[in-house]
């Protein structure tokens, strides 16, 4: 298993898993739509970051951070293809990206989850993230949940 940050030949992977995974616990929102298909323009652009889990040659899984302001982004697009999971993929991907964040002295990540996601609220919380008010204006209407983890 290999982590690697975004490489455009990826584009496709990354939207396919996350669509997926989307599609398999709620619905593609507009909002979802835009990113996952100009990821390169919505997310590495305006200064985000994707990685990637790569197994041999295949990609299996990936994640994202959307920039939000100095210093502060949001966790999201984390996606593992169904015949890979159970293997800790997910969260050895998340561990990743904490090291990243932290090596680049950033002060805070946010994310919007679903109470429905049990698991994937176990792992953030096992991390560190805390819940914290949702504000109005919710970029995701599956969202009735939002963590932070402050880094400072």
């Amino acid at each position: 298993m290999e982590i690697i940050s975004f490489d455009p030949k990826y584009t496709e992977e990354f939207r396919l898993l996350n669509e997926a995974w989307l599609k398999k616990y709620f619905v593609v929102e507009p909002y979802d739509s835009e990113l996952l298909s100009k990821c390169e323009e919505f997310i590495i652009k305006p200064g985000g970051f994707i990685f990637f889990v790569k197994i041999d040659e295949t990609i299996v899984g990936t994640a994202a951070f959307i920039y939000v302001s100095k210093g502060i982004y949001e966790l999201g697009k984390m996606a593992v293809d169904p015949t890979f999971q159970g293997q800790k993929i997910g969260q050895k991907l998340l561990k990743h990206m904490l090291v990243f964040a932290d090596k680049h002295h950033w002060n805070k990540i946010i994310l919007y989850s679903s109470k429905l996601l049990k698991n994937a609220l176990y792992i953030y919380q096992k991390n560190g993230f805390i819940e914290v008010p949702l504000e109005k204006n919710l970029p995701y209407e599956r969202a009735d949940i939002k963590m932070e983890l402050n880094l400072k």
